[in-house]
């Protein structure tokens, strides 16, 4: 072996000392397959995660796809190999966990050729939960705001209507009568001003509340689709963007709850013989940023229409859900001065358009 074969060797054991080092002690899930689908290396925290010995490499991943606990796996490493293109998917495994996985071609420069794949995976299980349970919250905080201040309107409106109707009757004992009335009074106004302070508090900032922040509609989108992640894969929806722009002032937690319950509803009321099919995109009209999230499903008729952001009120009376999601859109949407038109036929789908005052500095 001469000098320059010899410092080439070295070179080699040097470059493959780093990779395995870089194997070692990586914390992310990762496994290296060949393009024959063949495992060739894997970290540590894959062992651990997949339950994989040091023996299984070498072998077809079809002889232990069964740790991988993702049934297709193997179909969507094949698109990587065959297509040369990056996959990335949120995905779920059969004991219910799930994870970012990106599945990157590895490509030989020498002849421009793909000749397997990288494998990582990024568990997004806590985070999901996290954000279900703040949609949840969201939910039943609106609610129960607005049906405390719709029960207590009633019954103030009442007692002021008595109270101009006892101005109206002589009473027995004239000297007692404005006390009481100024007593009544009081109490009325008090009640009142708990009302607006009750209202007024859901728009109004507060320790508990976070404030208008510029955000990144990509950024809502990635959070809505893992809150919904389970509906999105039992149903196959397919989700597509065209966001002419991208960034808005609003509250982060207040526009999530608006793109989620609109694009939940375009998955939950699409029939089930369909696949669902949403485009939200985005773009500045007449002063306002405007989302629209359109969708193939049964579209809503003019009589529902006409209630459909009223609260209680379904699509379908049938179907599961509280009638409480687009009645908390367009309370939202219209408390922070915007507005939503909805274009709708039955069987062919409705597209919802919001529309977000636009501050100009």
């Amino acid at each position: 072996m001469n000098k320059q074969e010899s410092r080439q060797l070295d070179a080699l054991l040097e470059l493959n000392e780093e990779l395995e080092n870089y194997f070692s002690n990586t914390i992310i899930p990762q496994l290296f397959v060949d393009a024959n689908l063949i495992l060739r290396k894997f970290t540590p925290p894959a062992m651990k995660q997949f339950n994989l010995k040091d023996e299984h490499i070498g072998m077809h991943l079809e002889d232990i796809k069964e740790n991988f606990r993702f049934p297709t796996i193997l179909d969507n490493i094949g698109v990587v190999i065959s297509t040369s293109k990056i996959l990335q998917k949120e995905i779920q495994t059969t004991d219910m966990h799930w994870y970012q996985m990106n599945i990157l071609p590895y490509i030989r420069r020498k002849d421009n050729k793909t000749d397997g794949v990288i494998i990582t995976f990024v568990d997004i299980t806590p985070r999901i939960r996290d954000l279900k349970e703040q949609e949840r919250l969201i939910a039943e905080h609106e609610l129960l705001l607005d049906t405390i201040a719709h029960d207590i309107k009633n019954p103030i409106l009442a007692l002021g209507l008595t109270i101009e109707m006892l101005k109206r009757v002589p009473q027995q004992e004239p000297e007692m009568y404005p006390v009481l009335m100024e007593n009544v009074e009081r109490s009325l106004g008090n009640i009142k001003k708990v009302v607006n302070d009750l209202v007024d508090s859901r728009w109004k900032p507060q320790r508990h509340q976070a404030a208008e922040e510029l955000i990144d509609l990509e950024n809502i989108l990635e959070d809505v689709r893992l809150a919904l992640a389970h509906q999105i894969t039992e149903s196959n929806a397919v989700i597509r963007t065209n966001l002419k722009s991208g960034e808005v002032k609003f509250v982060r937690r207040k526009l999530r709850s608006v793109i989620y319950n609109l694009i939940a509803n375009a998955i939950k009321y699409c029939p089930i013989e369909r696949t669902p099919e949403i485009l939200v995109s985005s773009g500045e009209q007449d002063g306002y940023f405007v989302i629209s999230v359109s969708d193939n499903g049964i579209g809503i008729t003019p009589e529902a229409q006409r209630s459909i952001f009223e609260k209680f009120e379904r699509v379908k009376q049938d179907n599961n859900g509280s009638g409480v999601g687009l009645y908390l859109v367009n309370t939202i949407v219209t408390g922070a001065g915007g507005k939503i038109e909805l274009d709708s036929k039955p069987g062919a789908g409705s597209v919802f358009k919001v529309y977000l005052p636009v501050l100009r500095t």
